[in-house]
């Protein structure tokens, strides 16, 4: 399998929207907004387009990754600009191969090499802690609420980056959608049918975990 990572062209829009459509469907939610979330997001002021990924394998799209920019508000209100990967995808035909793997580690390494400070990002611990990444709680960085969950991770991309600095991380508004605008975006797809499953438990758990 020959795989080739590079930057999102506007001919892939649309195949990369089915794909992350597929990769999120009823995953963490009954249907996934995911595929709005990247629609939306390449015309937002905070969309990172030299950072925006995809993967081929053998020529095929099979996945991608969306930066956008965010931030670290400290208690005198100073901002430090952060970046923030998401959604990141691969094809639930090619998991369990290393592409995410990889895809994940060529976005980083651009990244240092842009000069950014450094990465947040939510998720689970098993994802993302083999890259370096550690809670929020660590750097003490916390959600908009003043509270460390476990599901905040924090990557400094360079020595020193988050050296003397606290605060709460504000994610860009370009992760946020409207339901009723999912919904109709959606229609232009084929239909899938909307299920509870446990992945979605699991998730709900995650996400509202202190880390204490």
């Amino acid at each position: 399998m020959q795989l080739n990572i590079r930057n999102e062209k506007p001919q892939d829009y649309r195949r990369v929207e089915e794909l992350a459509r597929e990769a999120f469907w009823n995953l963490y939610f009954p249907g996934c907004h995911e595929h709005f979330v990247i629609h939306k997001m390449r015309d937002h002021a905070d969309f990172i387009k030299d950072l925006s990924f995809v993967i081929e394998a053998d020529g095929e799209i099979v996945g991608g990754i969306f930066y956008t920019h965010s931030k670290i508000v400290a208690e005198d209100q100073t901002e430090y600009q952060t970046i923030s990967f998401g959604p990141v995808f691969i094809s639930p035909d090619y998991h369990r191969q290393g592409l995410g793997r990889k895809l994940i580690t060529h976005s980083i390494q651009a990244a240092e090499e842009k000069g950014y400070r450094a990465i947040l990002t939510l998720g689970f611990p098993h994802h993302y802690e083999p890259y370096g990444f550690l809670g929020g709680k660590k750097y003490n960085i916390s959600m908009p609420d003043g509270k460390f969950y476990k599901g905040l991770f924090v990557l400094p991309l360079y020595e020193g980056a988050l050296e003397d600095l606290s605060g709460y991380v504000v994610f860009s508004n370009a992760l946020e959608v409207d339901e009723e605008e999912v919904d109709k975006f959606d229609q232009s797809f084929p239909p899938k049918e909307k299920k509870v499953q446990e992945s979605q438990r699991e998730f709900e758990k995650a996400a509202s975990m202190l880390d204490e």
